[in-house]
């Protein structure tokens, strides 16, 4: 079973910036495509950013330009460097795992095999 455990998160002003991390707990790591979702306040769920096991990166507009998804396969760790963060940032930050079998097709189109259990991020002045 992959455990996903973030940390990170916390209260910032608007205009800081937080970074936030997921240990994986096994092996696998580097074969998965790996992805940030976040759930505000009465809002659903939503990609944030994503990676592949190639290093492609995909953003949602509202983050584009701000945060940066990055990961250490060495560490089994990845990464979530939010910078000029606004009110809107703030949500639960989720770390989430595609199996590592997964291919593009069902990843682009599918919710992730594996959850992290949140980091909340308020963003308040």
């Amino acid at each position: 079973q992959v455990q996903l455990v973030e940390s990170g998160g916390g209260l910032v002003q608007p205009g800081g910036s937080l970074r936030l991390s997921c240990a994986v707990s096994e092996s696998s790591f580097s074969r998965r495509a790996m992805a940030w979702y976040r759930q505000a306040p009465g809002k659903q769920r939503e990609l944030v950013a994503r990676m592949l096991r190639d290093g492609n990166t995909k953003y949602t507009d509202s983050v584009k330009g701000r945060f940066t998804i990055a990961r250490d396969n060495l560490k089994k760790t990845l990464y979530l460097q939010m910078n000029s963060l606004s009110l809107e940032d703030t949500a639960v930050y989720y770390c989430a795992a595609w199996k590592s079998t997964a291919i593009l097709s069902v990843i682009a189109s599918s919710d992730p095999d594996y959850w992290g259990q949140g980091t909340l991020v308020t963003v308040s002045s």
